[in-house]
């Protein structure tokens, strides 16, 4: 008995590994986290492998165009997906919304933010030491885009355009205020929370009537359109295990 066992076991994992597959992934910087820990679950529960590579998504989207090997894209908008599937390069009909992020303003010092972002009001900045404000490139991240919309909502885009500085993505942007090089910077909620709890800092939870939704949509592209592992990927997207995973960032669903 235990023999056959043993061969019953041996027998299911050669099937396993005879059926599992790759899956090259363009995932938008503000989704790192969640997707590492997602990635990780995926390959458990279904043996396939994700390989992935983060950054902005207006990036993505100009690799794509130029024959980027990608079979998913995960966005950090709903445009990107749309366009691609417009221009053919996605497959029609395989789109589907992941998350939607929330915008903060972060300071690694834990005094420098309040909770409804003053510290961008009133022209202190010299007083409170802050010579650098950091931001995605809005033409490359829709984060940075968002940002922008709130710096305008606010009223105070004369008192900081002087201060700004650009990233290629929101988490170079991220890197920018962790390194303290930005004495403020917006970045995705993502990148500074857990369950709900800031983990580093200070912050301000961008209210989301400021700016445009980031609702975050996925796409299968046409690389990946007779790729098993990418179609189920997809699909992991919408089970439990990996929604409980995006909730736990910060993200809606």
């Amino acid at each position: 008995m235990k023999l056959r066992l043993m061969l019953a076991i041996v027998s299911s994992l050669f099937f396993v590994a005879a059926q599992a597959g790759e899956v090259t992934v363009a995932v938008a910087a503000n989704f790192t986290a969640p997707m590492q820990k997602i990635a990780q679950a995926f390959e458990q529960d279904t043996g396939h492998k994700a390989q992935l590579a983060f950054g902005a998504t207006g990036k993505f989207y100009a690799q794509i165009k130029n024959g980027a090997p990608f079979d998913v894209l995960l966005a950090a908008d709903d445009e990107t997906p749309a366009r691609l599937e417009k221009e053919g390069l996605a497959v029609a009909g395989s789109r589907l919304t992941y998350a939607t992020g929330r915008l903060a303003l972060w300071s690694k010092s834990s005094s420098l933010v309040d909770d409804q972002g003053d510290v961008l009001r009133g022209n202190r900045f010299e007083k409170l030491g802050i010579h650098k404000i950091a931001l995605a490139d809005p033409k490359l991240a829709p984060y940075g885009a968002a940002a922008m919309e709130v710096m305008t909502h606010l009223g105070v885009w004369p008192a900081v355009k002087t201060k700004l500085v650009q990233g290629e993505s929101i988490g170079q942007t991220y890197q920018f205020v962790s390194t303290e090089n930005a004495q403020l910077g917006f970045v995705a909620l993502s990148q500074i929370s857990f369950d709900g709890r800031i983990t580093q800092g200070s912050a301000w939870v961008v209210p989301q009537s400021m700016h445009t939704p980031l609702k975050q949509d996925a796409v299968l592209l046409n690389a990946g359109k007779d790729n098993a592992a990418a179609i189920a990927l997809l699909k992991y997207l919408q089970a439990d295990k990996a929604k409980t995973i995006i909730r736990q960032y910060g993200y809606a669903l």
